[in-house]
C-alpha cells in the first residue's frame, strides 16, 4: 500500500460500548536515534504472568482483550474497528514501553499503546502496523484525529509482517514521542490531556482478524 490515509472507522472497548469516530488530522518527521541513559524510574511493570494483575478479560463476537500464556492479547474480529484495554490506573508524565507481536491476521492493521486516558471518548494512542505506518493519534469526545501529519507515515525502522516491534510512548508535558525498536519516529506537541491511564490498543481496517500478542508492559517515570 502507498499511503494509509485518514477515513471513518470505529473505535471499541470490548468491556464498555462501541463508538464511532471521524478523521485524523496531524506527526512529525522521523529521523533521529534515540538518546542513551540511565532507566527512569519503573512506575508500574507487567509481563502478564499473573491474570490479577489489573488489565480486562473480555471476549464476546467482537474480539478478545484478554491474559494468554504469559503474554496478552488483543483480538479484533470486526473490520474498521480498535480495541483496546487498560490496567486502571493514573498517571501524568510517563514513559510506557512495551513488545508486541503480530500474531495473525492482515498487515493492514493498527497496534501500539495508550497515554492519559481519560474515558473511552478522551485519550492519545501512538500506533504502528504491520505494514511499516506509523501515527500519534488524539481521540477527543469520540472524534480521532492525528496529531502532526494528515494520514499515518511509512518507517524502514518497524518491523514488517509477523514480527516483534518494540514500541516506546513518552507522554512528557506537552510533547508526545513515538519511538519504534530505538529509532524516533515522532515528536509532537499537545496540550489536550495531562494526565490518565494508560493502555494497549489493537485494530482493523477492511480486513477482519488483528491478532496481536503484547508483552513486557513497562511504566517509568521520565
Amino acid at each position: 500500500m502507498s499511503s494509509r490515509p485518514a477515513y471513518l472507522f470505529t473505535l471499541a472497548v470490548l468491556a464498555l460500548t462501541a463508538l464511532g469516530c471521524s478523521l485524523f488530522t496531524n506527526i512529525a518527521p522521523a529521523t533521529s536515534e534515540v538518546p542513551s541513559g540511565p532507566a527512569p524510574e519503573i512506575l508500574f511493570q507487567d509481563d502478564f504472568s499473573d491474570s490479577s494483575s489489573g488489565w480486562d478479560q473480555v471476549e464476546n463476537t467482537d474480539g478478545i482483550t484478554n491474559y494468554e500464556n504469559g503474554y496478552y492479547r488483543i483480538l479484533v474480529n470486526a473490520t474498521d474497528t480498535d480495541v483496546w484495554a487498560n490496567p486502571g490506573l493514573n498517571f501524568t508524565n510517563v514513559i510506557i514501553e512495551v513488545e508486541a507481536t503480530k500474531a495473525g491476521g492482515p498487515d493492514d492493521n493498527d497496534f501500539g499503546v495508550i497515554c492519559r486516558y481519560q474515558d473511552i471518548e478522551n485519550f492519545y494512542m501512538f500506533i504502528i502496523s504491520s505494514d511499516g505506518y506509523y501515527g500519534v493519534g488524539k481521540v477527543k469526545n469520540g472524534e480521532l484525529s492525528l496529531v502532526g501529519a494528515k494520514q499515518l507515515q511509512p518507517h524502514a525502522a518497524i518491523r514488517q509482517g509477523a514480527t516483534t516491534n518494540q514500541l516506546r510512548a513518552d507522554c512528557v508535558g506537552s510533547r508526545l514521542t513515538l519511538r519504534v525498536n530505538d529509532v524516533t519516529l515522532a515528536d509532537v506537541v499537545d496540550e489536550e490531556f495531562t494526565a490518565g491511564d494508560v493502555g494497549l490498543i489493537a485494530g482493523t481496517y477492511s480486513e477482519p482478524g488483528t491478532d496481536i500478542h503484547f508483552d513486557n508492559f513497562v511504566v517509568r517515570r521520565p
